[in-house]
């Protein structure tokens, strides 16, 4: 097989971002609304807050860690299986996440079942077909479609995982969310890339661990690396414990419900302005803007009064903010590095970013049992914010530099 096979025959952009951004809608959208089952289930089981968070805790790490290996094995033999495996997982680790009679087999299915699935059908998978199938004069603005397409699906899909909890209870939701997360599979196929059928690897110019000491080795890899940990601090603290917050204020849960959808409605914009923007500007000046302008609207939220319309407008603004780090994060992976290896990367970063969200998770439900409060972790996400705008200034855009014997 010759190198040039790999791309011969490319897949339409269409076709790609059509079914990347529907796979990512599906995935997303299940795992925005997990916050939502936080109250029903400790209260029905008799459960503390922290058995809960504990289990999404590890449900963020095992997505960080299995995203690493899920990403080795798209790159090598394209994202198809990766997916087909992904889509089966998330529906087997939902049916646990419904009928786990004891936290131990709660946290084993809720967390790493689940999190396994979610690094077999979220971005870094979806990114990788989008780096090798797109050029790269619009892969930012790709990148920027997809994301976008996992906040519509936190639109869509939190209100709806919501009514279904009125509706047939806990757990009969979370079988439906079972059943939808099969529609994954059909979906996978427009994504099966030229070069990868049959299980025959793509011919590769640089080994897998080579390009892992290359990226560890850079600097600007690195910032991005540790800013990302305070990306997924923020937003899965927020998203897991945002629920309960104002349910502890006297809000309803339906305030609850409109606000995680209200982040999803504004990120499609966010994501879809950070790619379109990372065309035409340093992507780093992006990323110092989103922290930073989130650790002043957090800040505004917990000044101002708590009350729905403040939940509301707090919502809209802090979505525009939510997931619009993935697009210029990951096209900065792969303007530095280039697609080869671009979902292994890009897991790597991703990485980062789960061990942030284990912590936000975790200790907004530790720090809560033992003190009655979120205040801590409240003040922790402001000043994670400004360190990680901080953080990304000094970032580098320019592609790698390579020994020409390896470039070759």
């Amino acid at each position: 097989m010759h190198p040039a096979n790999t791309r011969a025959r490319p897949l339409s952009m269409a076709q790609v971002l059509l079914c990347g951004a529907a796979v990512v809608t599906l995935s997303m959208g299940i795992r925005h609304g997990f916050g939502l089952w936080l109250q029903p289930i400790t209260q029905d089981m008799g459960w503390t807050r922290q058995t809960f968070a504990l289990a999404m805790a590890i449900q963020n790490l095992a997505w960080g860690l299995f995203g690493i290996f899920g990403g080795m094995v798209a790159d090598r033999f394209g994202a198809f299986r990766v997916l087909i495996g992904g889509s089966l997982l998330y529906a087997a680790g939902l049916v646990g996440m419904a009928l786990s009679p004891t936290p131990g087999l709660f946290a084993l299915t809720t967390g790493v079942v689940i999190g396994a699935a979610q690094a077999g059908t979220t971005y870094a998978i979806i990114y990788g077909v989008l780096g090798r199938q797109i050029s790269a004069d619009k892969r930012s603005w790709a990148m920027g479609v997809a994301a976008a397409a996992g906040s519509f699906g936190q639109f869509l899909m939190v209100p709806l995982e919501g009514q279904l909890i009125l509706s047939f209870g806990w757990q009969q939701a979370l079988l439906v969310l079972a059943a939808m997360a099969l529609l994954i599979i059909p979906l996978a196929f427009g994504l099966r890339e030229p070069g990868f059928h049959g299980g025959t690897p793509a011919q590769r110019s640089q080994s897998m661990g080579e390009a892992v000491v290359e990226a560890l080795r850079h600097k600007s890899f690195v910032l991005l690396t540790l800013g990302y940990f305070v990306c997924g601090f923020q937003v899965v603290f927020i998203g897991v414990h945002m629920p309960s917050y104002l349910k502890d204020h006297g809000l309803s849960p339906q305030v609850a419900s409109f606000a995680l959808a209200l982040i999803g409605l504004f990120n499609v914009f966010g994501t879809y302005a950070a790619g379109s923007l990372g065309q035409r500007i340093p992507k780093r000046n992006i990323l110092v803007f989103i922290y930073w302008a989130r650790a002043v609207v957090i800040t505004v939220f917990l000044v101002v009064p708590l009350s729905p319309l403040s939940v509301y407008v707090f919502s809209a603004v802090m979505g525009a903010l939510w997931l619009s780090t993935v697009p210029p994060t990951n096209a900065v992976v792969a303007q530095i590095f280039g697609v080869q290896h671009l979902s292994m990367l890009s897991g790597f970063v991703f990485f980062s970013h789960q061990i942030g969200s284990f912590m936000g998770v975790w200790l907004g439900g530790y720090l809560y049992d033992r003190t009655g409060s979120y205040d801590i972790v409240w003040y922790l996400a402001v000043a994670l914010g400004v360190a990680a705008g901080l953080i990304n200034l000094p970032v580098r855009e320019r592609a790698i530099v390579r020994p020409a014997a390896q470039a070759a």
